[in-house]
């Protein structure tokens, strides 16, 4: 049997533990409301991105949009092997670093 004043601590930690359990999952949530909401605005009165011109990507600068690069781990190479873009991994377009892939500014 556990003694209860030892009852009434663990009673009071329970309590303390559950009321930060809320504060933080209510703060997480009106955080999140806010960003959603000058995310929101800011995309209204926001130009578009000049980089991408508001698309959020572009081809690939690296492989130029082939998906593959020409690499060699040897200075004067004998043979040359075509590898997956690790800019792009393949996709072909890669995230405007300008906006961030947003698409304005």
């Amino acid at each position: 049997m556990i003694p209860k004043p030892l009852q009434t601590v663990g009673k009071a930690a329970a309590v303390i533990f559950a009321g930060f359990l809320t504060l933080n999952l209510a703060s997480t949530a009106t955080i999140g409301a806010i960003r959603v909401a000058v995310e929101s605005k800011r995309k209204k009165t926001a130009l578009p991105c000049g980089v991408c011109k508001g698309k959020g990507f572009y081809i690939c600068k690296l492989c130029q949009g082939n998906a593959t690069i020409q690499w060699s781990p040897l200075y004067d190479p004998v043979a040359i092997n075509p590898c997956l873009c690790p800019t792009c991994d393949g996709n072909r377009v890669q995230r405007c670093l300008n906006c961030l892939g947003k698409g304005y500014n």
